[in-house]
């Protein structure tokens, strides 16, 4: 494995996601993930970002979120971020097949209210590779800065299923071996789900808008987003105005379908901004499948 030094690469507008989407399906037969592979080093920075309120309102809509308040969803920067995470993951250098990667972990710190007309710099850069017990793992860090002030970060995690003889403590989370919280509500999610979230994030990946495209990679029928799966939650459980979240997806949610929400006492604020915190989960209504399970927290930490 070679070391290589790390750059800053300063975009002039948001990368089109197609293109993307495209070479990196071309290039992912490939690749040949391993864990001590080498990756980009290159921190990609988008300056000077304006929000599209419209397209904001769309992802509000679809998500369950308020609209028009003066401030992002807690989730938002995510996709803001996601088209230079996929310029970054699409690229030769990235070791990881795009096709089959799968987003299984996403931490978020808010550290304030993030105003939804503010001028913003985005940062997107690979943070490493790691041993999984399914394959590869690769860490992606999106920062957002009003100024010079960090006022949002988030750390995802992408899998990349191969063999590997790779060691990892706990088979199961201890998520999955709880119990599972109250239901505080069941959603029946249409068809559709995937298209409008697909349309409202910019996310089209065919395994989220058609069965026929889905049943290429396996699946049944469409699957949800994850990252509409926990942006419902947070919808609907709320978050402080300086939070940090964690969730953990851990398995698909086929549409249509019915899920329900859990939350611990306290944990629901029916959509609102407050002071909401704990654990929250996501399940399937008939079979109780644990789809999502996630915690929200103060910033800083008490």
């Amino acid at each position: 494995m070679t070391t290589a030094t790390p750059t800053t690469s300063t975009l002039t507008g948001v990368p089109a996601l197609a293109p993307l989407l495209a070479r990196g399906a071309l290039l992912s037969p490939l690749k040949r993930p391993r864990p001590d592979a080498d990756f980009p080093r290159t921190r990609l920075v988008l300056p000077g970002l304006r929000v599209d309120l419209a397209r904001l309102a769309a992802y509000e809509r679809v998500c369950g979120f308020p609209t028009g308040a003066d401030a992002l969803p807690v989730t938002y920067p995510h996709v803001l971020g996601f088209p230079l995470a996929m310029r970054l993951m699409s690229g030769r250098g990235f070791p990881l097949p795009l096709l089959g990667l799968v987003h299984t972990s996403i931490g978020i710190t808010r550290r304030t209210v993030v105003p939804a007309t503010g001028a913003y710099e985005l940062a997107v850069r690979l943070e490493g590779l790691a041993p999984h017990r399914r394959g590869t793992e690769a860490s992606v860090v999106t920062e957002l800065r009003a100024g010079a002030d960090l006022v949002w970060e988030s750390r995802s995690t992408y899998l990349a299923r191969h063999r590997t003889t790779a060691r990892t403590p706990a088979e199961d989370p201890p998520s999955e071996r709880r119990e599972p919280l109250p239901v505080r509500a069941e959603w029946r999610l249409a068809g559709d789900t995937g298209r409008r979230y697909g349309a409202a994030s910019g996310d089209r990946n065919p395994i989220h808008l058609h069965p026929l495209t889905a049943r290429l990679f396996g699946f049944p029928r469409a699957i949800a987003h994850g990252m509409w799966t926990v942006a419902r939650c947070l919808a609907q459980h709320g978050t402080p105005d300086a939070a940090v979240v964690r969730a953990e997806f851990r398995s698909p949610v086929l549409l249509p379908g019915t899920v329900t929400y859990g939350a611990e006492d306290g944990g629901d604020s029916a959509g609102g901004g407050g002071g909401a915190g704990g654990r929250f989960e996501l399940r399937g209504a008939r079979d109780g499948r644990l789809h999502l399970s996630g915690e929200v927290g103060p910033y800083p930490a008490a």
